[in-house]
Parts: structure tokens; C-alpha cells; sequence
């Protein structure tokens, strides 16, 4: 999977929501630039129904949890918006796949 993050964002100003597409790797590191783009795009509709698709992405863990966290809360993190004002989002999450696990080895007495 490619390490750099791409995004992209289709608005629909009539049905006042937009689509926030993202591919690569997000990280906990890469996730801050995320939420500069879901809060610019929140920017031109107040209220504005987000919708974080990440079907492509390869999504650490932690990045995922404190994403649904703030989709419970309806706020990004206080260091992103001071104000907190309320934004609505959804999150499409990308399909988990279950890593094979390594039968025991047993060692030989």
C-alpha cells in the first residue's frame, strides 16, 4: 500500500453534503491533515453532511478509533477546531481482513 495520503472531495451544494474520498495510508500522524479537509469542506455549508469513505485506504487502528470517536462526539479534536462547532459525518470504513494466524510451534524434548 502506498504510504502517501490522497484526497479527494466531491461537494454537492443542493443536497448539502459532500464526500471526503481517501486513499493510501492513514496514520495518527497523517490523520490531522484529513481533518483540515473535512473542516475546510464543513466550512462552505455549515452543517454540511460529511461522508469519510476510506474503502481504499489502509487505515491504522488507532487512526480509525479516534476517527469513529469524533464521529460519536460530532466534534474534530479541540487542537483542529477550538470553537467545536458540530459536524456531521459518516464513515465508510475499509473492510477488515483477518491476518492468518501461525500455528504453535512445538519444540522437541
Amino acid at each position: 500500500m502506498n504510504e502517501k495520503l490522497r484526497v479527494l472531495v466531491s461537494v454537492d451544494l443542493d443536497g448539502a453534503k459532500a464526500r471526503v474520498k481517501t486513499q493510501g495510508h492513514v496514520t495518527v500522524q497523517s490523520i490531522q491533515g484529513l481533518y483540515d479537509v473535512m473542516k475546510r469542506a464543513d466550512s462552505l455549508v455549515p452543517g454540511l453532511a460529511l461522508e469519510l469513505d476510506m474503502t481504499l485506504a489502509e487505515v491504522e487502528p488507532q487512526a480509525l478509533e479516534e476517527l469513529r470517536g469524533c464521529a460519536r462526539s460530532h466534534h474534530l479534536p479541540l487542537q483542529v477546531d477550538p470553537l467545536q462547532r458540530d459536524y456531521r459525518f459518516s464513515i465508510l470504513a475499509p473492510t477488515l481482513v483477518a491476518l492468518p494466524v501461525a500455528a504453535p510451534v512445538l519444540a522437541a524434548a
